[in-house]
C-alpha cells in the first residue's frame, strides 16, 4: 500500500515525467528544424546537390517528430489509443510514408555520391536544379502513394491493433500489403544503398592502388599535380560520403527491428517486441542532427553561423544574407 506521503508525491512525479517527455519532444523538433534552416541559410552548402537531399531528409525527420512522436507518446501515456479512428488511420500513413521518404532521400544521396566519385564528368549534367527538384518530388510522392491502397482500404486497411494499442497496417479480407510495402519501400532501397556504397568503396580502393603504382613514375615525368583547392574538395567529398554512410547505418539500426517484427510476427504473438521496436524507431529522428554536427566541419560551421548570427545580431544576419546572394 502507498503511504500518505507517497500519495502526496505522485502528482509531482507524473508532472516531472510529462515535463521530461515534453523536453525530449522539443529537442527533437528543434534539432531537425535547426538543421533545415542552417543548410538553407548557408550559401556555400546550398551549392552542393547533396544539401537539397539532406534538407529533404531533415524535413522528413521533422514531420516524423512533429506528427508521429506526440501521437505515439500519447499512446504510451494512456496505454490506449484515445485520439479517434481518423488519427488512427493517419498515424501509420505518415509514419511509414516518412520512413520511405527518409530511405529514398538516402538513396538519392548515395547515388549522388557514387556519380560524383565514379562518373565525375556526368555529374554537372545529371544534377541540375531541375533534376534535383524532380528527384525530391519523386521521393515524396512515391513514398506516400505507396500508403494509399491501405488508406482507402483497397488492399488491407489502416486501424487499431488492440494487443499493442497501436495504429498500423491491418489485414482486410485475409490480405495485407505489409510484406509488399516492406520489400518495395525498405528492402530494395537498402539494397541500392549497400550496393552503391560497396561500389564507392571499390572505386576508392582502385584509385588508391592506381595512385601508388604511378607514384614512382610521377617523380620523373611531368604530371598534373592537384591544387590545394582540389585536394580540399576531395577531402570534403569523402567526409560527406562517410557521414551519410553513418546516417544510413544508424537508420538501419533504428528501423530494421520494427520492420522485421511487423513482417515476421504479422499476427502479433509477441506484443512486447513490437512495443520495444517502436520505441527504438523513435531514435532515428533524434540522432541525425548530432551526426551532422559531429562528423562534418561544414555542417558544424553552418550550425554555428545560424546560432551566432541570430543570437547576437539577428538584424545583421538578414542583411548579410542579402549581401551574400547579391
Amino acid at each position: 500500500m502507498y503511504s500518505m506521503k507517497s500519495l502526496d508525491r505522485m502528482p509531482l512525479v507524473e508532472v516531472m515525467e510529462h515535463y521530461h517527455k515534453l523536453n525530449v519532444f522539443v529537442v527533437i523538433v528543434e534539432g531537425n528544424l535547426v538543421t533545415a534552416l542552417a543548410l538553407l541559410r548557408c550559401r556555400k552548402l546550398r551549392k552542393h546537390a547533396t544539401t537539397a537531399f539532406v534538407i529533404s531528409l531533415s524535413v522528413s525527420d521533422l514531420l516524423f517528430s512533429a506528427i508521429n512522436l506526440p501521437l505515439t507518446a500519447s499512446r504510451y501515456v494512456s496505454e490506449a489509443w484515445v485520439l479517434g479512428p481518423t488519427l488512427c488511420k493517419l498515424f501509420p500513413f505518415f509514419f511509414y510514408g516518412n520512413v520511405a521518404v527518409s530511405l529514398l532521400s538516402m538513396v538519392a544521396i548515395t547515388i549522388n555520391r557514387y556519380v560524383l566519385i565514379s562518373c565525375h564528368l556526368l555529374y554537372d549534367n545529371v544534377y541540375t536544379s531541375c533534376h534535383i527538384g524532380l528527384m525530391i518530388l519523386f521521393a515524396w510522392s512515391f513514398s506516400f502513394s505507396m500508403m494509399l491502397p491501405p488508406l482507402v482500404e483497397v488492399w488491407g486497411q489502416l486501424g487499431l491493433h488492440p494487443p499493442t494499442f497501436s495504429c498500423t497496417i491491418l489485414n482486410k479480407d485475409g490480405s495485407s500489403p505489409k510484406k509488399f510495402l516492406f520489400l518495395l519501400g525498405f528492402v530494395i532501397p537498402c539494397i541500392v544503398i549497400i550496393v552503391s556504397y560497396s561500389c564507392i568503396y571499390w572505386k576508392v580502393l582502385k584509385s588508391r592502388k592506381k595512385l601508388r603504382s604511378h607514384s614512382s613514375v610521377a617523380a620523373h615525368k611531368s604530371t598534373i599535380i592537384p591544387t590545394s583547392a582540389q585536394i580540399c574538395q576531395n577531402r570534403e567529398d569523402f567526409r560527406l560520403t562517410w557521414m551519410m554512410l553513418i546516417i544510413f547505418c544508424c537508420f538501419l539500426l533504428c528501423f530494421l527491428p520494427l520492420m522485421l517484427v511487423n513482417v515476421i510476427d504479422d499476427e502479433v504473438n509477441l506484443p512486447t517486441l513490437h512495443v520495444l521496436a517502436s520505441v527504438l524507431a523513435w531514435a532515428s529522428s533524434v540522432i541525425n542532427p548530432f551526426i551532422y554536427a559531429g562528423s562534418n566541419k561544414q555542417y558544424r560551421t553552418a550550425y554555428k553561423k545560424l546560432f551566432c548570427n541570430y543570437k547576437d545580431h539577428p538584424e545583421l544576419f538578414i542583411e548579410k544574407q542579402v549581401d551574400e546572394e547579391q
